[in-house]
């Protein structure tokens, strides 16, 4: 048996696939990519994001703000959340998160957003998509905050870049951990030290195409089927053969995203 091969996190409604998102979707099913599951960076886009899910069985979506965009979404409610992510082809709520690296959204408007849709995440029983880029002391705290508020909330962080401390506390509260190709580059030690302290259960992958393409194709524009090597780095880092790993980390996906069908 093939290794299987999983996306769990495309940016197919981005403008570099405009000429050719079939023949992006074609070269990831020829590589072996299983499932994707298309992200959603503002409402606005959500009915493109959703049409790219419809049209393709093995590809499935989510639906939220990025946190860049929180300022935008002020109005934004868990209702509206909730209304869009009934559909059957939405697993994900987000991606939202806390942004501190570039500050394109006033931080309180991005905490007021999460909560938004950690509210929507909690009330559907979907996952809750975080991206997190240094901001990991309120993230951490804002995590535990939502964690007391009843129902657990099936949490994912995604391309995990951040410290120690933070994937410690958010595997405490039952988070998964994914990682991209930024574990192939040769500067991040530190993300290779988190993949190799991460609870093996616990740890899926993903491209975040097109952006972080992985060594060695770098300098070329990131697509699913670049996952493969994603994954290959990681089971090398952990010290798993192929057939034994791929099956390891596609478990963990659909315990994650468990409203995803299996192949």
């Amino acid at each position: 048996m093939s290794a299987m091969l999983i996306d769990s996190h495309v940016n197919l409604h981005h403008q570099s696939y405009a000429e050719d998102r079939e023949a992006v979707i074609a070269r990831a099913r020829d590589a072996g990519v299983s499932r994707m599951i298309t992200i959603c960076d503002k409402i606005e886009n959500f009915p493109q994001v959703l049409a790219i899910a419809e049209a393709h069985a093995d590809i499935y979506a989510s639906v939220g703000a990025h946190p860049h965009y929180a300022k935008d979404h002020l109005e934004l409610t868990a209702e509206t959340l909730i209304e869009l992510g009934r559909h059957p082809k939405i697993v994900g709520i987000g991606e939202t998160g806390l942004d501190q690296h570039y500050g394109f959204s006033p931080f309180e408007d991005q905490m007021q957003v999460f909560r938004a849709h950690a509210a929507a995440a909690r009330a559907l029983d979907k996952t809750l998509i975080i991206h997190t880029r240094e901001a990991d002391e309120a993230m951490g705290d804002l995590l535990e905050e939502e964690a007391k508020k009843g129902d657990p909330l099936r949490i994912l962080m995604h391309c995990y870049t951040s410290g120690a401390d933070l994937a410690r506390r958010a595997i405490k509260l039952g988070a998964f951990i994914s990682f991209s190709g930024i574990m192939t580059f040769k500067n991040a030690n530190d993300v290779r030290a988190i993949a190799l302290e991460t609870p093996l259960d616990r740890i899926i992958v993903e491209t975040d195409c097109p952006y972080l393409t992985p060594v060695p194709h770098r300098g070329q524009r990131c697509e699913p089927h670049h996952v493969a090597d994603v994954q290959a780095a990681l089971l090398k880092l952990r010290g798993l053969g192929e057939e034994e790993g791929s099956a390891l980390l596609a478990e963990n996906f659909f315990r994650i995203f468990p409203g995803v069908a299996r192949p």
